[in-house]
């Protein structure tokens, strides 16, 4: 997989993207992620990437010359790669879910746009097809965190990535419910033990427990997540 990211602060991505499993994929060459800084593309002398929006209102504006001339640069440097997905992070996006995660994951090449200040031109989405990816329903000061959560939790789910890959199938939301709780050494710590289940080597009991815990889990905390038929 290759992964364009199209930012105008860098440093924000560079740190998350260096470290644990998202390094072990680019290690491996599972996955490459490229870095694209706006302002190397902006036309304006001083280097700015942003300005008023029309019509008045707070806040400062991305303008479309530098993300036309970054993208427009990537799509011709990488012109044998297939198509690229094109993603937008956005709270006004289509709500990043572990199905959508699977997907994207199966994906050769993504290009992902970070916004930043209020808003991007919507010449942005009027020129080229953009797929907008929110994390939630709040706001933060850019995108650039939020794509690296989002690429974080793409590239764990590449086969090869991960040591283990039963280990990603049972997680929370894999099966669409919330995974069953853990426990290490030692067997008792300040009176706290370890279900006795756990100790007992008896795998089908242990399967069923965790089927339980995990069913238990989802009720208690994401009932969302129940089929209407079973909440």
């Amino acid at each position: 997989m290759t992964i364009d990211l199209l930012t105008a602060f860098p440093e924000l991505l560079s740190g998350p993207l260096s470290h644990s499993i998202v390094q072990r994929a680019l290690l491996g060459n599972h996955a490459e992620i490229w870095l694209h800084d706006l302002r190397h593309y902006t036309s304006d002398r001083h280097g700015k990437l942003d300005d008023i929006p029309y019509g008045g209102g707070s806040g400062m504006i991305m303008m479309a010359q530098p993300v036309f001339a970054c993208l427009d640069q990537v799509m011709t440097y990488r012109k044998p790669m297939t198509v690229p997905r094109r993603m937008f992070m956005s709270p006004q996006g289509r709500p990043l879910t572990q199905n959508l995660v699977d997907e994207l994951s199966r994906e050769e090449w993504l290009i992902v746009l970070c916004g930043h200040y209020k808003d991007v031109d919507a010449r942005v989405f009027e020129r080229d097809s953009w797929e907008e990816i929110s994390i939630g329903d709040f706001v933060v000061s850019g995108g650039e965190l939020p794509a690296a959560l989002m690429v974080d939790a793409v590239i764990r789910r590449i086969p090869g990535v991960l040591g283990d890959q039963a280990s990603a199938d049972s997680d929370s939301f894999a099966g669409g419910d919330l995974d069953a709780p853990y426990y290490t050494k030692p067997e008792v710590i300040e009176g706290l033990r370890v279900p006795e289940v756990l100790l007992s080597g008896h795998h089908a009991k242990i399967a069923q427990w965790r089927t339980e815990q995990r069913r238990l889990r989802t009720t208690e905390r994401r009932p969302d997540l129940l089929p209407p038929d079973k909440e």
